[in-house]
Parts: structure tokens; sequence; C-alpha cells
């Protein structure tokens, strides 16, 4: 598996001008978007009779509302056409959009602007489904998570620079409208003439019938995505983060003129804070995650999004009694780092959260229906947000502070984050894996791309510590149903964590013959359903460092069921907290803290070719000296 840097998709042709084409068109959408709230905001200018309040969140309903309405066709269009041209296609759109998007600036038609903004989202949508469905595509598995952080940091670089220029436009010429105008051609232009470079990606069901009724079309898309539980549940994981993220940075306007005392520049810079974190927390996600899909990290980016929200609350409850003109003075006032530092925080711990749920559903979901999937996608975050919007109006309305609305989503995060975490075990499994992987050892694993991307697998391994099981959970991209010692499958709080992992509890013929009948039984109905299963041969858990003798119940498995078999070896585990003492329980801390744990995954054996004897060997010589 690749280990070199993110950075070098960035000089590949099959990636650069995709991330261009990407960039420019959401640059445009925030220069375009933030030049009109502070018009409106900073300069009184009037749409429709809509207050600042309002328009912020009137207008993230209109630009989101064409998502929800065209999603259904446009992930058709990406599955059964060839996705450079119809990247062409979408980026010829934008120009005509900026075209008319000008002419409104320049003769002050605001209204018009309004459903240019619609239009915009209806062009977006078109987009989104191509967008996504292009990276696995033109990127291998083990590329997914760097070249989605690229994406979702370049996204928010993008809407840095929109923040910037589309209030920079507006501040030094806000009675004209040129600066704003030309600014947006040029751009459309730009990202047209990047998208010609995209090389061709061919349509994945080019028979497709196009179905033109959008709401049977959008049913049955949903139906693809909630075809496999897991990429539902991380759909409506990513829809919950943009209903979170649009109803906290839609207020960032009003929060700036009512609570800090602020102007437009002051929006900006907080804006500029929320998408700063968001980029590095995408670009995080990579080094964190060892180069694959870790979904480990979104219960540690959903608790960073609750407790940074409440922080938020409690940095500047009320209105500031002091009214400040400019960044620095900003800056200089009590309390102003903190709510910068919390913004980023938001965006960092939203990066965390929502790339690795993007990467599970580009590798989990089938080829064929990817664009309809991601247009689901689509479809519901777009559902989520303008419902985020209404939320928002009515705790407004009812007389809910911005400060109060920042508490009230936390809380909510957090329920809504248990939800999904009861629902889907795995999320909650590989957070402690990766905890536990990634700060009381130092894990290096080399051979997986042994273990087969689908299909029914064994896997044997020596059994070192208590926490082998978690370890090897943290070490393997698949998800795998670990048969362990029915007495460490009783442990308190663990015992939650391996029943939802679908763990199977096993003892000796002695200990306790049904629980060892129903093991055999259970593993051979997770190997028929095409799972992976990690036996420990030496039916407990070494008492010296040394591998004890396989016990022949793996080839009563083998029999029944001649599925491959993957040895593995663990080795620098011993001597550490979670190994035995003399007595059979915890070592004393702090043990061999943050040692150095190797596991080596070695290369299939044959079913038919495997014994007790012979997998012992192979785990012995993979495990080495080292204990």
């Amino acid at each position: 598996m690749s280990t070199s840097s993110q950075f070098r998709l960035l000089k590949e042709r099959r990636f650069l001008p995709f991330f261009l084409t990407q960039f420019l068109g959401a640059f445009n959408d925030n220069v375009f978007r933030n030049g009109l709230i502070i018009l409106v905001t900073f300069q009184g200018v009037q749409v429709v009779g809509l207050n600042a309040s309002q328009l912020a969140n009137i207008a993230g309903a209109v630009f989101i509302l064409p998502f929800f309405l065209f999603s259904a066709i446009s992930g058709q269009f990406a599955d059964k056409y060839e996705k450079s041209r119809l990247m062409r296609f979408v980026k010829s759109i934008e120009i005509v959009l900026m075209i008319v998007a000008a002419v409104a600036l320049i003769s002050h038609s605001y209204s018009v602007l309004l459903l240019v903004l619609f239009l915009m989202g209806s062009q977006s949508s078109l987009f989104g489904p191509v967008k996504y469905a292009y990276l696995p595509q033109q990127l291998a598995t083990n590329e997914l998570v760097g070249g989605n952080a690229l994406v979702e940091s370049g996204t928010y670089l993008a809407i840095i620079f929109g923040l910037i220029v589309g209030g920079l436009s507006v501040a030094v010429d806000p009675d004209q409208n040129l600066v704003l105008a030309s600014c947006l051609l040029a751009v459309a232009i730009l990202g047209y003439l990047a998208s010609r470079e995209v090389p061709l990606t061919r349509a994945v069901d080019p028979e497709l019938t196009i179905n033109w009724n959008v709401w049977t079309e959008t049913w049955n898309i949903i139906g693809f995505a909630r075809e496999n539980r897991g990429v539902f549940l991380a759909i409506l994981g990513i829809s919950w983060f943009w209903f979170f993220g649009s109803a906290i940075t839609l207020q960032i306007p009003a929060y700036t003129l009512d609570i800090l005392h602020g102007n437009e520049e002051i929006t900006t810079i907080l804006l500029v804070a929320f998408a700063v974190g968001v980029g590095i927390g995408s670009l995080l996600c990579e080094r964190l995650s060892g180069h694959r899909i870790e979904l480990g990290l979104v219960p540690f980016g959903s608790i960073g999004l609750t407790l940074f929200a409440v922080d938020l609350y409690f940095a500047q409850p009320a209105m500031h009694v002091e009214a400040v003109d400019s960044i620095g003075q900003f800056v200089r006032r009590d309390g102003s780092i903190r709510i910068l530092f919390d913004m980023a925080m938001l965006g960092a711990f939203g990066g965390l959260y929502s790339v690795p749920l993007y990467a599970s559903i580009q590798q989990r979901a089938k080829r064929q229906h990817l664009s309809r999937i991601i247009a689901a996608t689509n479809i519901i975050n777009s559902l989520f947000m303008v419902i985020a919007a209404a939320f928002v109006i009515g705790l407004l309305a009812i007389g809910l502070s911005i400060p109060q609305l920042f508490i009230a989503l936390a809380i909510l995060n957090a329920v809504v984050a248990i939800y999904i975490y009861s629902l889907l075990p795995e999320f909650l499994m590989r957070f402690v894996a990766w905890m536990i992987v990634n700060t009381l050892y130092r894990i290096r694993t080399s051979g997986r791309e042994n273990i087969p991307e689908e299909g029914a697998a064994i896997i044997v391994c020596n059994h070192v510590s208590f926490v082998d099981a978690l370890i090897l959970g943290g070490s393997i991209r698949r998800p795998v149903r670990f048969v362990m010692w029915f007495r460490i499958f009783e442990i308190p709080f663990m015992n939650f964590l391996f029943k939802n992992a679908k763990a199977i509890p096993i003892a000796s013929a002695s200990e306790d013959p049904e629980i060892l009948q129903n093991a055999f039984a259970k593993i051979d109905d997770e190997l028929a359903d095409g799972n992976l299963v990690c036996l420990f041969p030496e039916g407990g858990i070494t008492s010296d460092g040394e591998i004890q003798s396989f016990r022949t119940g793996i080839e009563k498995i083998i029999e029944r069921r001649p599925v491959p078999v993957i040895p593995v070896g663990l080795s620098g585990l011993w001597g550490s907290w979670f190994s035995r003492n003399r007595s059979g329980g915890l070592r004393r801390l702090p043990g061999k803290l943050f040692s150095r744990v190797d596991v080596r995954i070695g290369e299939v054996v044959r079913g038919n070719d495997a014994t007790a004897r012979g997998l012992e060997n192979l785990v012995r010589t993979l495990r080495g000296q080292k204990r």
C-alpha cells in the first residue's frame, strides 16, 4: 500500500484538472453568496423585504433546494455519460449564469440574484454526483482518503478565498458592483478551461434509461443507498454534519453584527477560521488514519463538534459592548482569540468527521450505482440543510439568541451522535480501537494487501494480550468477527463493544460445551455470509510471551467450510499493560507503554491446505523473535 503523500496527486493529470475545476466552482459559489449577503447585511440593500438574518437563512435554503429537486436526475446522468464531458457541460452553464448575475449586479436588480442563486444551486447539483463518483474511478482504494481530503480541504480553501474576494469586491465597489461582476465571470471562464483538461472517465452504466420523474427516481436512488446499511448510515452521518455546519455558519453575519458588534471584515475572518479548520482537519485525516479509511475518526470528530460549539456559547454569551471596525481591533479585544479558535476547531473536527464517511461510501457502494448513491447523499444533505434553516428560523423566532442557538446545536449533536453510533456500533468500536492503537502503542502493519477486499476468510493470530482484537480491528480495513474466550467477552463495558461488533464467545468443551457448539455454528454462519472471522487458535492468552500449540478446532471449521485462511503474527505486546502477569491478570501500569507493535499479515493459505500445525508455524515465522 502506498504511503506517499496525498499531495503527489496534485502533480498528476488524473487529479489536478479535476481538482482545479471543483475548486474554482466552489470559489465562485462563495464569491457570489458572500457578496450578496454582505451587500444586504452591511450595505443596507433590500431584497424582497427580508432583513439580514432572514436573508442569510433564506439564501442558504434557496441554494440548497435544487439539490433536493434535481439530484435524482443528475445521478443518472453521471452514471450514464462520460464524466469529463459532463464537467465541461456544467462549467458552460456556469458561464451563462455568471453573465446573468453580472448584469443583475450592475443594474442593481437584486431580486433577480435570488433566482440566479437557485440556478447556481441547480448547476452545482449536476456537478456533485460527477465529482464524488469520479474519484473512485481514477484513484486506488488507498488513495481515496487522501483524494477526498484534498477535495474537502480544497473546497474550504475555495470558501476562504471566496469569502475574502466576495467581501472585498463589495467593500471596494459598493455602488457599481463592477468588481464583483467581473470576478464572477472571470472565475467561471477559468473553471471551464480547467474542465477541458480532465481525462476521459468512462460511463459505468451507459445502457441506463433516464427516468425523468423526479419523485419516483428520488425514491429509487434512496433505495440504492439503503441496500447497504453501512453506506446509508454514513450518508445520514454526512447529512447531519451539513445540518450542523450550515446552521452555525449561516448565523455568522448576524452573530457578528448583533453579538460581536463588528462589521463585514469580522464576518469574513470568522468564516475563514472555520474554513481553515475544515481544510486542516481534512488533510489530517490521511495522516491519522494511516492512508486508509478509518471510521474511528468519526466519533472523534463528533465529540470535538459538541465541545467547541459549547465553548463558542461561553466565549461570548451576550452582545459585546465594545464595537470593532477592523480585524486588528477584534483580535486585540478580550475573548476574540477564543472565538476564532472555537470556529477553527469546529471546522477541523468537522473535517475529521466527514472525510472518512465520504471515502467509506465510495469504497462500499456498488460501482454501477455510485453516482446515484452520491446523488441520494446530496438529496438527503439538502433536505437536512433546508430543515436546518427552518429549525434555526424557528428557534430565533421563539426568542433564542444566536449563542443560545449554538449550545442547543451542541446538545442536539451529542444526542444524534449517540443515536447513530447505537445503530452502527462499528463506528464506536473502531474509535476505541483507534484510540488504543494510536495512544498506547506505536503500531506498524504490513501485508494489508493480503486481506481480501470482499468474501469470506479466516484470520488466525497468536494471542498476546487482552487488546489483541482491538489492535487487529484497528489494523484491518474490513469489519472482523472475533472469536474470543467467553470470560474476556463478559468483561464489563468491553462486553458492550464486543457484542455490538458481533464478536463470538467461545469456551472449551470442559468449560461449557454448549457455548463451544454455539460458537462453531455462529462462525459457520458468518463465513456463509461472506465475512471475515478471526481466531486465536492457542485457546488463550500466552502466560510467558511464547506461542502455544494451535488447537485443532481451526481444522474442524475449515473442514466444514474450506475458506481461505490468513496467518497474522503479533509482536511487541508482551510486557505491556494489557498482557498477562504471573497470576493471569493485567500487569501494573505503566508496563511497556508506547511500545512498538508489529502486525504482520501473511499470504493467503487455501482452506484445503490449512492445518493447525502448518498455520502455527506460519504465525511463528511472521512473529519472529520479538515477543
